[in-house]
């Protein structure tokens, strides 16, 4: 039975809407699909009885504010860590609008990616890329707002957490852009040829990783999820200098389906590649 298509978001380029348009399913019309997805997870995705229905993708090209450092004080940059959270959640948001327009449950192998081109030094383009599935049992998969989940689960991953009894609920991000110390003179003198903990680069790497990693717990919690799964921190200056570094921390945040958690048996597989 073919699932209403909510509208689109009036956020979406035309040939957006003409594309996903073209690629709807209903009744009469069986659309085409795209998708990033290697054979591999199409099929394991298939095998946990979603259908692939779109590759989906949300763009923002932003100017980053100035923002200037106290030179010898640790500290968050918080004009550039609004800035670099707003550009992400922008191009998520693109995103998802697009997967509902499609009608699908959820998104999977999300992909955050930043770049900068020659337009100006404070430009930067964020895209976020995945690929819509859609539920063949009618079961409800969405998140508690209604709009499809987000993951950057790979087909496997999504495969194997739907058997033990889990499934996404979205993708849960937090950043933080920090500014470290520099050292004075005097602090440099008194270490010289010393084994001694730099405390203050210490401090500083430590405060902005737990501020990250805070807000992305943040939003697992705004989503009702009992944990997340695939966290990692990544760490880049972005072109802001060797003291200025952003910590983001995203990973997938997931809630139990089943009262037994049957975990699928490891089974040893043999790679023949050279």
């Amino acid at each position: 039975m073919s699932q209403p298509v909510p509208p689109q978001g009036n956020d979406l380029p035309v040939h957006a809407r003409e594309r996903l348009a073209a690629m709807r399913t209903d009744q009469t019309h069986s659309g085409l699909f795209t998708s990033d997805l290697s054979i591999n997870e199409f099929l394991l995705v298939r095998e946990a009885g979603f259908d692939p229905i779109g590759l989906v993708i949300g763009s923002s090209i932003y100017h980053i504010g100035y923002q200037q450092a106290n030179w010898s004080q640790n500290q968050e940059m918080g004009v550039l860590t609004q800035a670099m959270y707003h550009a992400r959640e922008l191009a998520m948001t693109r995103m998802e609008e697009e997967s509902n327009a499609l009608g699908a449950d959820g998104i999977v192998g999300v992909r955050l990616e930043v770049t900068r081109h020659e337009w100006g030094e404070a430009l930067a383009e964020f895209v976020a890329i995945g690929t819509a599935i859609r539920s063949r049992s009618g079961q409800h998969f969405r998140n508690k707002h209604g709009m499809p989940f987000t993951s950057d689960l790979s087909g496997q991953d999504f495969w194997t957490l739907l058997r033990a009894g889990y499934r996404p609920v979205g993708m849960v991000m937090g950043n933080c852009v920090y500014h470290v110390a520099h050292q004075g003179m005097g602090q440099w003198f008194k270490q010289v040829g010393r084994n001694v903990e730099m405390t203050n680069y210490t401090q500083a790497l430590y405060d902005a990783r737990e501020l990250a990693m805070e807000r992305m717990q943040v939003e697992a919690v705004s989503l009702a999820a009992q944990g997340v799964v695939g966290a990692q921190i990544v760490e880049r200056s972005h072109g802001w200098g060797s003291h200025v570094i952003e910590f983001f921390a995203v990973g997938t945040a997931v809630v139990s389906i089943s009262d037994d958690h049957q975990v699928p048996a490891p089974t040893l597989s043999l790679l023949l590649n050279d």
